[in-house]
């Protein structure tokens, strides 16, 4: 029996240290970044998930989501001893109402929050925590949204719920105890391409009260180019590596992930689109201090017809919200930015700052330069494990947020 037991743990330790190697890319995380050890650990969990699932695939045996999901919903719910709580049902989707028990003297500011996870992961639950603490610290009505998932339910339903659910939300706002001229749409990751995705499908409508604000937590917001100093700088760095940013983006999309290596390359853009997404991607359009740790401009590589055909989707605003048209940024509402040093999303939350700006759209911007990606939405575990460059996140959307 203990022969048995001992060549279990054998073969689990095996496999784990298999897992561990098998076709993923090796992390490098610097010194400088906040809870550098806690941050391997969570790093290689995603690794032994990941790798256990290409395995499986091998042998014809497709989970896809299933094994993250499951790891994803094992996060601790939030603290919310100082929140009514309500689970309901907009346009069919589920949402929870996160609401101050603090008295108001008036209608409070409402926050619709679109969680992250590449469209295929991500809940209601693995969000709780963070939301608890917005609503907390802001004293502020948050609603998240669980949005049907990929690839059960292709995208773009994911844009669609989360924009389904604030305009349901809007409208019923004072329900709630919201002022509905005070609605802040907020996301984070992937979220934060659907929050971004949201105001702009709402600027021109005039059916609703104009939304008050954004707010993009190291969100994804463009497609087009891969090479950008961050992706150079971060492409080693957990737990969004650059060729795992690229991979989900195809699995989300329903994409072969067989062109990946294309995508990096650039050859799917259009010779008329990569001239005028220049003017909006030129690293000569990010400051200099964030290509003190490396840049090397890429080499162009002509276009390939079966890259930018299968890519196409890549490229709408609802993908990538930074190639959006002047006359649509131009009426997006004031917007909050946080961006992380040690993050291949960085300078997409750097360039869409500057579009914004350039088009006469206040912005308050956040930088965490010991931050990671995904770092708020981990920033404090049980209340015991905490990441002190989150909750700095956290505190600066709060305040943000009570400013409005």
């Amino acid at each position: 029996m203990e022969l048995t037991l001992a060549l279990i743990i054998i073969a689990l330790i095996i496999l784990v240290v298999f897992l561990l190697h098998y076709e993923q890319p090796k992390a490098e995380i610097p010194h400088e970044v906040c809870g550098r050890v806690l941050l391997h650990i969570f790093h290689h969990i995603a690794r032994v998930s990941f790798g256990l699932e290409l395995i499986l695939e091998k042998f014809g045996i497709y989970v896809d989501h299933h094994i993250i999901r499951l790891v994803l919903n094992l996060a601790p719910s939030g603290d919310t001893s100082k929140l009514f709580i309500k689970d309901l049902t907009f346009e069919k989707m589920n949402v929870r109402i996160y609401q101050p028990k603090v008295p108001s003297a008036g209608l409070r500011r409402g926050v619709v929050y679109c969680h992250g996870g590449t469209g295929r992961f991500g809940s209601i639950k693995v969000y709780d925590s963070l939301c608890c603490s917005i609503a907390t610290k802001s004293e502020s009505v948050v609603m998240c949204v669980g949005y049907r998932l990929a690839p059960e339910h292709p995208f773009p339903t994911q844009f669609d719920d989360c924009l389904a659910a604030t305009i349901h939300f809007m409208r019923t706002a004072e329900d709630y105890g919201v002022d509905p001229t005070r609605v802040i749409i907020c996301g984070d990751s992937s979220g934060g391409t659907i929050a971004a995705a949201v105001c702009q499908a709402l600027v021109n409508r005039t059916d609703l009260p104009r939304v008050r604000a954004q707010i993009l937590i190291y969100p994804f917001l463009q497609a087009a180019d891969f090479n950008l100093p961050s992706y150079q700088q971060n492409h080693a760095m957990p737990p969004l590596l650059r060729k795992w940013t690229i991979y989900l983006g195809l699995r989300y999309l329903n994409i072969d992930v067989s062109l990946i290596d294309g995508l990096l390359e650039g050859i799917h853009i259009h010779e008329d689109l990569r001239e005028k997404y220049s003017k909006w991607l030129s690293p000569d359009n990010i400051q200099d201090e964030f290509k003190i740790r490396g840049y090397e401009p890429p080499k162009l590589s002509p276009r390939v017809e079966k890259y930018s055909t299968k890519a196409q989707v890549f490229l709408t605003p609802t993908f990538s919200p930074l190639l959006a048209e002047d006359d649509v940024i131009c009426q997006l509402p004031e917007s909050f930015i946080l961006t992380c040093e040690y993050d291949v999303l960085r300078d997409d939350g750097l360039l869409y700052k500057k579009r914004l700006e350039d088009n006469g759209v206040q912005v308050t911007w956040c930088h965490l330069k010991d931050g990671f990606h995904g770092v708020l939405a981990v920033a404090r575990i049980y209340g015991i494990i905490s990441f002190e460059a989150g909750l700095r996140g956290i505190d600066a959307i709060a305040k943000f947020i009570r400013s409005l």
